[in-house]
């Protein structure tokens, strides 16, 4: 098996174009979710790329699973940034250390229209860890899943 590229969004349903009220006649076509992800570590105290979601696009989910415990003695947090808005945090000002397993990721709501809609250019998305107090060890991989649609965030052709 083997890896295909496919540009721009895929629209998946099988009614294309409303053509009445009824089920059957509406538009039920949608775009497809991918899902990407990068490693962090307890090094990454400037941001680290992680991966790119490309312009348009709505994030659905993010999730960090710790994999090595970050055991700094006070204060550890994971930052996730798509360019320079703060997506949520892991972690806080009085968490030691960060076990492994599943991280609680707390959504900065203040942020939410990136989520609904990334911008009209490709975003990077980083990762920043910091700790308040002596930082030792600490790994995670951070998987982010969205839905692919055109720049401008839509996800019906302007044409049939």
């Amino acid at each position: 098996m083997g890896f295909a590229t496919h540009l721009g969004p895929w629209l998946l349903g099988t009614v294309k174009n409303t053509t009445g009220t009824t089920a059957g006649t509406v538009r039920n076509t949608g775009c497809t979710d991918v899902s990407q992800s990068g490693v962090t570590t307890v090094a990454d105290t400037t941001a680290k790329t992680l991966m790119a979601i490309p312009a348009g696009s709505r994030i659905l989910l993010i999730t960090v699973d710790i994999t090595t415990a970050y055991a700094g003695t006070t204060g550890n947090t994971i930052t996730i940034k798509a360019g320079s808005t703060t997506l949520g945090t892991v972690g806080g000002v009085t968490t030691t250390p960060l076990a492994v397993g599943r991280a609680t990721f707390t959504i900065t709501d203040a942020n939410i229209a990136t989520y609904v809609n990334v911008g009209t250019s490709d975003v990077l998305i980083t990762a920043t860890y910091a700790c308040a107090g002596t930082a030792s060890g600490g790994s995670a991989t951070v998987g982010v899943a969205y839905a692919v649609r055109d720049a401008d965030g839509s996800q019906t052709p302007a044409s049939a």
